[in-house]
């Protein structure tokens, strides 16, 4: 049997007041989504542990299977591994923000989405003015890049700026834990206000102001840490051939750690103008020759930091008619008999414009398997389904037909 996993990041939320008290996912038109789940087998997973900060990096690590509480080292360094740079002994390495402040407020985590091909020509400008033996800026996607401290020392606090919209930037600074960290969360400090006055009249900057956008006024590193030392799914789980197919350098970035081919497909942006189709015919073909496939879609969690609705359920709908109901359709055609799952990572409420850790409803689809009676894929019908709750490796390996 083959495997795909399909991953709507962040497409999770909470009842909604003005919305008859409904959530994106029940307001959605999703019939093949609903499929699954009628076919299927339901129940809920708990992605984050209670010590942890339910980021994306830790949900699909443990949607994944790995025990997150034992080999999560930071999110930069796994995105490092995603663009190529390779972490040596003693690197620290930081997801960095290009951000946009406006009147000392925390604006928001994206710099309005800015272009990768604007985001380059700043974090290489801020290389060159800021980089040197001890400091280097690496160019990633979007608004997602990377930061390496040579000998810097990660016990120090850093908020997530998707966090902390509308805040005081001041309000959200670095904060040493102890001694030895204490320099090296001032360089960060220092990195911070030193974008600020590099990049406030940059000429990116300035025309993006003068099109109406937000401008990426400022850095924001966050997620410290080393590089992990994280087992193959080929180790943990005998997958010979595993890959993996997203926008965001984040979740490559695990792929490359899991030893899973990562699988770029043009016109993916992790927004909701990203290629569905592209990104569903690529995940199909992957199956002819590997055993797994993880298809990430990135764009409802964008639109719940955004705490926009509409566009939110408009993006479950694209999940559905763009990329579930071709992978239905292709892999019914398929001589050996493909198992589907579909899940988010975890909740990004439009409430809150951020992530929580709440569990997370899932559906297993395995062809000739009986179904549980679960009927709509929501955050509440699959919690009466036949799998029940699950945490740590048990939803992998049911899914894989180990548990």
């Amino acid at each position: 049997m083959k495997y795909i996993i399909i991953l709507g990041d962040g497409m999770s939320d909470e009842p909604l007041a003005a919305y008859g008290n409904k959530t994106p996912l029940q307001m959605a038109n999703k019939p093949h989504i609903d499929w699954l789940a009628k076919h299927g087998q339901s129940g809920m997973l708990k992605t984050v542990p209670e010590t942890m900060h339910p980021g994306s990096e830790i949900a699909n690590m443990a949607v994944l299977g790995y025990d997150v509480e034992k080999v999560f080292e930071g999110r930069g360094v796994i995105e490092a591994a995603s663009i190529g740079v390779e972490l040596e002994p003693g690197d620290l390495g930081m997801r960095c923000n290009l951000i946009c402040v406006e009147d000392n407020i925390l604006k928001n985590h994206s710099a309005g989405h800015i272009s990768s091909e604007e985001a380059e020509v700043l974090i290489r400008f801020l290389d060159e003015k800021l980089g040197n033996d001890k400091v280097k800026f690496y160019p990633g996607v979007s608004y997602r890049h990377l930061l390496v401290i040579k000998g810097g020392i990660k016990d120090f606090a850093c908020t997530p700026p998707h966090d902390v919209p509308g805040t005081p930037f001041r309000d959200v600074m670095p904060e040493s834990k102890s001694p030895e960290a204490q320099a090296t969360c001032e360089l960060v400090t220092e990195l911070i206000m030193k974008s600020q006055e590099l990049l406030k009249d940059h000429p990116i900057n300035q025309k993006r102001k003068e099109a109406g956008k937000d401008p990426a006024n400022s850095v924001w590193p966050w997620s410290p840490g080393y590089k992990p030392a994280m087992p193959t799914l080929k180790e943990m789980f005998g997958i010979e051939k595993s890959a993996v197919i997203s926008a965001v350098d984040l979740i490559q970035g695990i792929g490359v750690y899991a030893g899973m081919d990562v699988i770029k497909v043009e016109g993916a942006t992790g927004l909701y103008d990203t290629n569905y189709e592209g990104k569903a015919k690529a995940a199909v073909d992957a199956l002819k020759d590997h055993d797994l496939v993880y298809l990430h879609i990135e764009a409802s969690d964008e639109a719940g930091h955004e705490g926009d609705v509409e566009l939110k359920t408009k993006t479950i709908e694209y999940l559905d008619g763009r990329v579930v109901k071709y992978i239905l359709e292709e892999t019914a055609k398929m001589e050996e008999e493909v198992a589907i799952a579909i899940l988010p990572d975890h909740p990004t409420p439009c409430a809150l414009k951020t992530h929580t850790r709440e569990p997370v409803p899932f559906t297993i689809y395995k062809p000739g398997k009986p179904a549980d009676g679960v009927q709509v894929y929501d955050e509440f019908d699959p919690r009466k389904g036949v799998l029940g709750l699950l945490e740590g490796d048990e939803f992998i390996r049911e899914f894989l037909g180990q548990r």
